[in-house]
């Protein structure tokens, strides 16, 4: 009776021990396609790029007389400046739709960020939470890959962060707070005077690995 006892045992053991292997190569083959996924987004996504956009503040496009023979500048404005709450635009990769792509130099990502947010769109790349770039405002987050979001906790203050949209139009951060928040807190982590925010979640999904950025003032 007992050794049918440690028998069986042995083999609940066993069957832990594969199912916990099965779990970690599960873990390692998911984390190898999100990067091969996103990394495959970015390729397509970089060259639709707007290489050539108008610089914040404007852009002088020449001179013109007036009716008095005196000179009057113009200048060209970018459109997210003359009209802040426009949507922001958009180029589709594979039937989804892409806002721009995020970089941050400091753990060595480059990604593309999608306009919405779902479980299917988070497999891929990070994703628009709320808000808009152009209103200083914006939530990215995404999955807890190591190719993702996975190293955001190793951010300093100061770290850099950069967002450019698909009309070219580039947004400097530094990494100004990093705190932990419950999944509850919806409210907090959208509502706030940061003017980007970039989550994930942690190992269990207990809670959410928050980093608090502001914006770097163009000269």
């Amino acid at each position: 009776m007992k050794n049918r006892k440690g028998t069986v045992l042995i083999v609940i053991g066993l069957l832990l021990m594969v199912a916990a292997l099965l779990l970690v190569l599960y873990n390692v083959w998911d984390n190898y396609r999100a990067g091969t996924d996103s990394d495959s987004v970015l390729e397509r996504l970089i060259p639709q790029i707007d290489g050539d956009p108008v610089p914040p503040g404007g852009r002088w496009t020449g001179d013109r007389k007036d009716a008095d023979g005196g000179r009057i500048s113009e200048y060209e404005y970018p459109d997210y400046e003359l009209n802040p709450d426009m949507d922001m635009p958009v180029k589709n990769v594979d039937g989804t739709d892409f806002i721009g792509v995020i970089s941050i130099p400091s753990i060595g990502r480059e990604l593309p960020v999608s306009a919405e947010c779902d479980l299917d769109k988070l497999r891929i790349a990070p994703c628009r939470y709320s808000g808009s770039v152009y209103l200083n405002n914006m939530v990215i987050c995404a999955h807890n890959y190591v190719v993702q979001f996975g190293p955001i906790g190793n951010l300093r203050y100061g770290d850099e962060v950069v967002f450019t949209d698909v009309d070219g139009n580039e947004f400097r951060y530094r990494v100004a707070q990093v705190e932990t928040l419950r999944p509850g807190e919806v409210e907090r982590m959208v509502k706030s005077e940061w003017d980007l925010t970039l989550f994930t979640c942690t190992l269990f999904r207990t809670t959410r690995l928050t980093v608090r950025c502001e914006a770097i003032e163009s000269n």
